[in-house]
């Protein structure tokens, strides 16, 4: 295992290193330590198999994000890499299950997988943790600004009952609607009962922002 970490971080490094600091190798590496600890407290430390599987799945997750594809064939970088490290076949195919079905466009409009297995949990979990609280704030302004989306427009209102293809055109929209439209609703989406507790002073804090955020911007304070 200890052989295809490092080969599956030196793949992280590589393919992560031209994005901006809201998909980094810096997140992979914190949604990694997150699924890890999400795990252990929801039992699985005592399973090698299942905490392998966390590991590479939380390490491999942002390979073939949609938003940073430069090449139609990047989609398959993961199951390539995962065939030429020999993974055990029954890992590899949970590996690539957690990483296809986590992202939240699949579960924005009721479309997600309503039976997962533990893993799953943990992974996604550990990723919707890192974008919500003091640095899922700071993550969605980089973005923003990297997108060059302006902070907020009061005649441009967050979009609801969105379609996945919907939620993937963000052409018009506003960082600050993408709390409304994404990160105020992950809270509630929490899969373990390790990553509900840990979202709950996460999400109050990104309330608190929000809030204060709109008192400022129409000089209220």
């Amino acid at each position: 295992m200890e052989k295809v970490r490092k080969a599956a971080e030196a793949l992280v490094e590589k393919t992560m290193k031209g994005n901006d600091a809201s998909h980094d190798a810096a997140h992979v590496w914190r949604v990694r330590d997150l699924a890890l600890s999400l795990a252990s407290e929801e039992g699985l430390s005592s399973h090698p198999h299942s905490m392998e599987i966390v590991e590479l799945a939380a390490l491999l997750h942002d390979i073939a994000d949609y938003k940073y594809l430069r090449d139609p064939s990047e989609e398959k970088t993961v199951q390539n890499f995962l065939e030429e490290q020999g993974v055990e076949e029954n890992n590899k195919s949970k590996i690539l299950e957690i990483i296809k079905e986590m992202g939240f466009k699949e579960e924005v409009a009721g479309q997600g997988n309503t039976e997962w297995s533990p893993e799953f949990g943990v992974v996604q979990d550990a990723d919707r943790l890192d974008a919500i609280g003091a640095i899922g704030i700071a993550r969605c302004f980089t973005f923003g600004g990297n997108k060059k989306r302006m902070l907020h427009d009061p005649a441009i209102l967050p979009r609801s009952n969105l379609s996945k293809e919907q939620y993937m055109n963000k052409e018009e929209q506003t960082s600050i609607n993408h709390f409304h439209e994404k990160l105020l609703k992950l809270k509630d989406m929490m899969k373990t009962k390790a990553g509900q507790r840990r979202a709950e002073k996460r999400h109050k804090f990104m309330e608190e922002f929000v809030k204060e955020f709109y008192d400022e911007w129409n000089g209220l304070i």
